[in-house]
């Protein structure tokens, strides 16, 4: 990956809608090479997928949640049984596997408290957990889904 495919990428990360000409303008190349690249950057799997981001409020999605999780299965098929009840749930936007002291952490978003509680009785229902723990969020102070490219 050169400069000129990390410049590609900070645009598409800015605004994926942009059109190849633009980007090609944007990094001195005519649009041909320029698709070329694009299309490299995704078949390599750098550019995974491009989406639309959506403003949640503007949905209805008004409670973000981090829910902390302790278990005391820590095997293959507890795990697999864990990724398959978090898949179930649309609320689920983002789930991690961590380390220290928590052993897992996910990202839900709702409508308010009471959807909440039904996502929590739905989520115990499904699967046995040691410790949940949730954290509302009362603001967002910073959030990308850009990548520092710094590191290439």
């Amino acid at each position: 990956m050169d400069d000129i495919d990390k410049k590609i990428i900070q645009i598409l990360q800015n605004d994926a809608s942009v059109s190849v000409r633009e980007i090609a303008d944007e990094v001195g190349l005519t649009s041909t090479p320029c698709w070329r690249r694009i299309q490299a950057l995704e078949n390599s799997g750098v550019i995974s997928r491009r989406v639309a981001l959506i403003n949640p409020e503007t949905v209805n999605l008004t409670l973000t949640a981090l829910v902390l999780i302790r278990t005391n299965e820590h095997n293959a098929e507890w795990t697999e049984r864990f990724l398959a009840t978090v898949e179930r749930f649309e609320e689920v936007v983002e789930a991690y596997r961590t380390s220290g002291e928590l052993d897992y952490l996910l990202k839900v978003v709702v409508p308010n408290m009471d959807a909440y509680d039904q996502f929590y009785l739905r989520l115990i229902e499904h699967i046995d957990l040691y410790d949940v723990r949730s954290t509302f969020v009362m603001e967002q102070m910073k959030h990308t889904t850009a990548l520092p490219l710094g590191y290439v």
